[in-house]
């Protein structure tokens, strides 16, 4: 099978050597997703919703990139500075997510690279509108 890779134009891909998203086959993979917007800056200081909704967003537009969508989604992963902020995630997440139902987990990790960061996400996604070779 054919392995696509996915920009998302962040500039720690270049940094760190890594893809927004990676597709192989029917599987799409998206790593930590930073609250970034399409210039690098943080999206959001402060405001755990706000940086939420980037993340999903930088997230939607990748799965779209790998000829997929959100209703492909299987897992998503978030990851907390603060895990009192859960249910605020948790409220927009369900936004992208109520009727689709992916299974979830929700943890807190110490810190980010960057300091203002209060979330990453990440996300797998199994294609099953079209054939694999």
């Amino acid at each position: 099978m054919k392995r696509v890779l996915i920009s998302g134009g962040s500039p720690y891909e270049s940094i760190i050597g890594f893809s927004r998203a990676v597709r192989v086959g029917p599987y799409i993979t998206i790593g930590g997703t930073a609250p970034l917007d399409e210039n690098g800056n943080t999206v959001g200081i402060g405001d755990i919703s706000l940086q939420t909704r980037q993340c999903l967003e930088t997230i939607k537009t990748a799965l779209e990139k790998a000829g997929s969508g959100m209703a492909d989604v299987v897992r998503t992963r978030m990851l907390l500075v603060n895990i009192a902020d859960w249910k605020s995630v948790a409220e927009i997440r369900a936004s992208y997510f109520r009727d689709i139902k992916p299974v979830d987990t929700v943890m807190q990790v110490s810190r980010f690279i960057n300091p203002d960061w209060l979330i990453e996400i990440e996300v797998d996604a199994i294609v099953t509108s079209e054939n694999f070779d």
